[in-house]
């Protein structure tokens, strides 16, 4: 039965239909199989080492996601392997593909085209280099080294350096469906953050009580400081989450994620104030452009922007920071002030303009 059995075997183990094929052929000789029918190269194991800790960078930056591998005991000749990279999904869509290496054949998918390639300055080096890093490269990469019948992955996670901050529409509380969200957030240099992101915010001090869409599609919000409004005073500090939403029939808010910033956020100092339209001339007539929600929370998170003066930003709302809290310049606690959207004709605010650098 078992010489029979390998003898079946040893023909299909060329051919390329079957569902496990993976493009490598191991020894073809049945004397390489022992008494198990496994082959020899079972013995030994492969290993892929990815970093444990959480990488971080920045929109146009360049950026390393390591991942090497070795073999216990290391094998007498040099193997043939199988390198792929693909990102893992957020919200239950299809997992992106971003490159496969089998020798000297490099193939990339996507966005990632003529970005992405592997490290190749040492021995078993399976290493991704990300060029000029985007908002959506943020989040879990998956290494995989294919070595015959024998694979092994780890996991590297890539987080932007920004800023998330809530978000409604000019029309007030709850009226963004899950694809208005994401327009929202893009429109104001920002996308839709991720639970991991709230989370993350929520740990360094973020209590907001209306609920707001996330990149997954779930809703939820975070709370510092229990209270009857906010989900009621028996329940402890936390996330809430109303789980997962329909997608076009429910409204919320938004949670936006802003990166960290390239160019410069200032108010513009003039002898009066200004309606909207009057602002938007105004940074264009300094050389620079009006600015954004997520651009002005980026400043004041990333470079200490701290103003008392409220100021037109692009969307037709008045907002101004503050790092260091003081009297009559709002509560006492840092953050981004809001006076909603103004009617856009009013003369009541100076303009925040962004210069990129």
């Amino acid at each position: 039965m078992g010489p029979l059995l390998l003898v079946l075997l040893y023909p299909l183990s060329c051919v390329s239909g079957l569902p496990f094929y993976n493009g490598f052929y191991y020894s073809n000789n049945p004397s390489s199989w022992n008494s198990h029918g496994e082959g020899i190269f079972n013995g030994v194991k492969l290993v892929v080492e990815t970093p444990e800790e959480t990488l971080f960078s920045h929109p146009g930056a360049n950026v390393t996601l390591p991942c090497r591998y070795h073999y216990e005991p290391a094998p007498l000749s040099p193997r043939p392997v199988r390198i792929k990279w693909w990102k893992l999904s957020e919200n239950g869509a299809p997992e992106l593909d971003v490159l496969v290496a089998i020798g000297l054949r490099r193939r990339t998918f996507g966005d990632y085209r003529g970005r992405v390639r592997l490290r190749e300055d040492g021995e078993r080096e399976a290493s991704l280099q990300i060029q000029d890093v985007r908002l959506e490269d943020s989040g879990r990469y998956r290494c995989e080294v294919i070595d015959g019948l024998e694979d092994e992955s780890g996991l590297v996670e890539l987080e932007l350096r920004g800023v998330v901050f809530p978000y409604q529409h000019p029309r007030g509380r709850y009226q963004l469906n899950f694809h208005e969200a994401q327009r929202a957030c893009e429109e104001q240099d920002a996308v839709v953050a991720s639970f991991e992101q709230l989370f993350r915010a929520w740990e360094e001090g973020l209590d907001w009580c209306n609920a707001g869409w996330l990149q997954d599609a779930s809703v939820q919000y975070p709370v510092m400081r229990a209270r009857q409004p906010c989900g009621g005073l028996g329940l402890a500090p936390g996330v809430r989450s109303y789980g997962p939403r329909h997608h076009r029939r429910h409204r919320y808010d938004a949670f936006c994620f802003a990166p960290a910033l390239r160019g410069q956020v200032y108010y513009l100092e003039l002898p009066e104030k200004l309606t909207l339209a009057e602002a938007k001339e105004a940074c264009r007539e300094d050389g620079a452009c009006i600015a954004k929600v997520g651009q002005l929370f980026a400043a004041w998170k990333f470079r200490g922007l701290d103003r008392c003066d409220a100021g037109w930003l692009a969307d037709g709302s008045a907002r101004y920071p503050v790092v260091h809290p003081r009297p009559n310049c709002g509560p006492l606690e840092p953050g981004v002030r809001s006076f909603g959207f103004p009617d856009p004709q009013s003369r009541g605010y100076g303009v925040y303009c962004y210069r990129r650098r």
